[in-house]
């Protein structure tokens, strides 16, 4: 009898945890957007239409004429549409916001969210200033939300695989990494007149490809280095397009030095070809990523390299809105992950000391960030 019992007892608690769990992913995270003036925010509305771990409640964006632009091209609800943030968040309450305002706003907007208890996913990098960043950190912990990035490269699987080989020791001891990534320039590629403007703007942006392209390497490079900041950061930078980029560099090279390693990051908008790709070489080995899911490795007792494919990542990490819907409902928990904050605080300062290095010619050794 009192087996029996325990098994009931037990079959009831299995029973409500499954329901609950299917309950939780069954309730979609209630997600609004700020800001339609950051191109990638196209990117979004298919992914969302589809996507049962989120669903858009809001839209807040000032300029109506580029809102008028979204509501057509994508068939949007017109109800959807707000003019002002705050007015948004006080309407449809969301979880967290999508922005995709210029970089130098995401401060304005992360703040005023943390004050509604929301958390924000920001698109990279975090900020233009280490002040920002430490504004926007000082946020979200007052408020306990959760702030993250979103870069295109975090959902590559090879980007995954190659830190799977530092972590596994396969390729020994990190010595060198060589990172690439842009494309052929931003008015060549065809940006719009919204996102154009403010991008080739050093104080709305921070830099030009320096800050652009140069975030995804330093976030990369963070990760691999488990969150450490390097010793010292020195960069070149220079306009080879200034009749199209008068006002920011559109070419850079930036070196991180480490206790005994070394990062190379070649952000540039005069790639021939759009390219992110990653070198990483060990005192072992070496693995260099191809595309999102390809990878070349070769081991020290190997006499030529092999080429593979990398595992997909799990459902949760495969894009950024799995990833942000699994972070609030506490499935994951980010710290270290490239979307994290105390990451991208650290690559904020990367890019922040880049961009003075590059000014003064100097060489600027890092500070560690203040508590």
């Amino acid at each position: 009898m009192k087996l029996s019992f325990v098994r009931c007892a037990l079959l009831v608690l299995v029973t409500t945890f499954l329901s609950q769990a299917v309950h939780a992913q069954a309730a979609p995270v209630r997600v609004a957007i700020v800001g339609l003036v950051h191109g990638h925010a196209q990117g979004l509305f298919g992914p969302l239409s589809k996507d049962k771990n989120v669903q858009l409640v809001g839209i807040a964006e000032p300029n109506t004429a580029v809102a008028a632009q979204y509501e057509k091209e994508f068939h949007l609800d017109h109800a959807l549409f707000y003019t002002d943030t705050e007015a948004m968040l006080n309407a449809v309450h969301p979880q967290a916001v999508l922005v995709y305002t210029t970089i130098l706003d995401h401060r304005k907007v992360i703040e005023l969210a943390a004050r509604h208890g929301v958390s924000s996913m920001v698109e990279k990098p975090l900020a233009t200033t280490v002040a920002d960043a430490l504004a926007i950190r000082k946020a979200a912990a007052e408020h306990h939300v959760q702030v993250l990035v979103n870069y295109e490269t975090t959902w590559y699987a090879s980007n995954q695989e190659a830190y799977n080989e530092v972590v596994s020791g396969k390729l020994g001891d990190v010595r060198k990494v060589v990172i690439h990534d842009g494309h052929f320039g931003p008015k060549e590629i065809g940006v719009g007149p919204e996102w154009l403007p403010w991008l080739t703007d050093p104080v709305q942006n921070g830099a030009g490809a320096l800050f652009d392209f140069g975030c995804y390497g330093a976030d990369l490079m963070t990760q691999m280095m488990h969150g450490k900041a390097p010793l010292s950061v020195t960069a070149v930078a220079q306009t080879d397009k200034p009749d199209i980029y008068p006002k920011v560099d559109d070419d850079a090279t930036i070196i991180l030095r480490y206790p005994r390693a070394q990062a190379v990051l070649m952000p540039s908008w005069n790639w021939p070809f759009s390219r992110k790709d990653m070198e990483v070489y060990g005192a072992t080995g070496y693995a260099i990523t191809v595309a999102s899911d390809e990878m070349r490795v070769r081991y020290a007792h190997e006499q030529k390299e092999s080429t593979m494919t990398a595992p997909p990542l799990t459902p949760e990490r495969q894009n950024s809105m799995d990833y942000l819907a699994a972070v609030l409902r506490g499935e994951i928990k980010p710290d270290g992950d490239l979307s994290a904050l105390d990451t991208n605080m650290i690559v904020v300062q990367i890019l922040d000391a880049a961009r003075e290095s590059a000014k003064t010619g100097r060489t600027v050794t890092l500070q560690p960030l203040p508590n």
